[in-house]
């Protein structure tokens, strides 16, 4: 049975790519559990996903495991990864983890929260509907968003999935009162950094963050490992919870779920799961599941949130996005 005991030290037993065996002496970390260990000095952070007997947990790992050893020494933490939430957070750019990636020095955080939060129930969830006005007139007349709904945008490569979220932030972020929060899954490095200076440049945020600015960033990119990649989006999710559970309206925009979705499928094989149709984790539906329930409007405040939805080979009914068009309210699809 899973330990609640922190701060016990395991060790090293095997390492397949993005994916770390670690054993324990008489102590078994229990599922979500954030392990930690130094990698080439820098701190690595590992997710425990399976047990594997009474002591050994098979984890996925946050960063590159190039340079891990058999036998190094993994310390569990007792509880899932936690990262900072609040207003120190606007005008920042974090990883997966909550580290400042943005060289401005640490973030200034009101609490830790962990990735890992339960769906608002029925009774917290608001059914106000409204119309959410994006100043692009085509969207707004024939096919209109609704505020504190979830909006998908699907396309193939290269038709303008990121143009069209850049638009919309740019629109609405700016004339938005409330805060934005962008996750970047899995994407590319250069649309992030021009971002960023966008941000700075249009006046959204300040360089280094503090008051005035308006967006939190929060980047895990096609250069990060699956595990990142897989989990930044939740990383996202829970600095745009805060916000959300202060009363606030949040922008939560994510470039491109489907990245979500491809980094299960690249740890799932790694950790033993028979794959799914097309090769897809079995798991796809519950991983999505897990992610798009969180993001809802409350009696509190609400999210609204716009997804950039990669569509493989321009194939609608490939489970990826099959499974992403249950949870949205409205859809745009690029071609």
């Amino acid at each position: 049975m899973a330990s609640k005991a922190t701060g016990v030290v395991g060790k090293v037993r095997q390492v397949i790519g993005a994916v770390v065996d670690v054993q324990f002496g008489d102590h078994l970390p229990a599922i979500l559990n954030a392990l930690e260990t130094t990698n080439v000095g820098n701190r690595l952070v590992l997710e425990v996903a399976q047990h594997l007997g009474e002591n050994t947990v098979r984890c996925i790992a946050m960063d590159s495991t190039e340079g891990l050893v058999r036998g190094q020494e993994v310390r569990d933490t007792g509880a899932p990864i936690t990262v900072p939430v609040g207003p120190g957070m606007l005008g920042r750019i974090i990883n997966v983890i909550g580290e400042p990636v943005d060289e401005e020095g640490p973030v200034d955080a009101i609490e830790m929260r962990s990735i890992h939060q339960p769906a608002p129930t029925y009774v917290e969830q608001s059914t106000e509907a409204q119309i959410l006005i994006t100043g692009i007139k085509v969207l707004d007349l024939l096919a209109p968003y609704a505020k504190g709904g979830k909006i998908g945008l699907f396309g193939g490569a290269g038709v303008g999935k990121t143009v069209l979220i850049q638009e919309l932030i740019n629109n609405i972020a700016k004339a938005h009162g409330g805060y934005s929060v962008f996750a970047g899954v899995g994407e590319r490095t250069r649309e992030g950094n021009d971002l960023y200076h966008e941000f700075i440049e249009s006046g959204v945020n300040k360089k280094g963050g503090g008051e005035g600015s308006k967006a939190a960033l929060v980047y895990g990119q096609m250069n990060e490992p699956p595990g990142a990649r897989a989990r930044v989006g939740l990383t996202g999710l829970t600095v745009a919870e805060y916000f959300r559970d202060q009363g606030q309206d949040v922008l939560f925009f994510v470039d491109n779920i489907f990245r979500f979705t491809q980094a299960g499928s690249e740890v799932s094989a790694l950790l033993g799961r028979i794959p799914s149709a097309v090769g897809y984790q079995p798991t796809l539906a519950t991983d999505m599941g897990a992610l798009q329930e969180r993001i809802t409007t409350t009696t509190k405040g609400s999210i609204t949130s716009v997804q950039a939805i990669y569509v493989p080979a321009d194939d609608l009914t490939d489970p990826a996005p099959a499974t992403s068009f249950a949870h949205l309210d409205a859809t745009t699809t690029l071609n």
